[in-house]
């Protein structure tokens, strides 16, 4: 049995210590916001927050979150109350498919978390997440809206 905290409440399931995180999200609990895109934690796709620390989960073991607290898509906010990341999204118009979004949005959460004015340099070291519709210019207005939003409200970017 393996505890942790799942978008702010705590879960116990049985899985193989070895299985990936994204498998247990996906299958066991539901979740399929969080995407399966390369399978070897290259694309971002499959990116959740652990302990507040952007994370590709596809090869990560169930085991490694035990004890931890992992957010998904799901959990970054709501219709009523969306992440500033995820409300600067949707006035940019980011996604085309929309597949690699929800592990954009996330690890532009966290990385929005300690730098929270960042230049386009800092950007591309950061955000490695691989978009195959080529949205990156809207990816990138985004992210400075997102950055000015959480800057001109004070409010904690995550």
């Amino acid at each position: 049995m393996i505890t942790f905290i799942l978008n702010g409440a705590p879960v116990a399931i049985e899985a193989p210590d070895d299985m990936p995180l994204l498998w247990v999200l996906r299958d066991r609990l539901g979740l399929t916001g969080t995407k399966f895109g390369c399978g070897l934690a290259l694309c971002g796709a499959c990116t959740v927050h652990i302990d507040g620390l952007a994370t590709r989960c596809c090869v990560l073991p169930i085991a490694a979150v035990a004890g931890k607290s992992v957010t998904t898509i799901e959990g970054l906010g709501n219709e009523a109350n969306l992440h500033a990341v995820q409300q600067a999204w949707i006035d940019e118009q980011v996604p085309q498919c929309g597949y690699c979004q929800p592990g954009m949005i996330m690890a532009v959460a966290s990385f929005l978390r300690t730098n929270p004015e960042p230049d386009d340099s800092a950007i591309n070291a950061a955000i490695t997440n691989i978009c195959r519709c080529g949205t990156y210019p809207r990816i990138r207005k985004a992210i400075h809206r997102a950055a000015a939003a959480v800057r001109s409200s004070g409010a904690s970017p995550a």
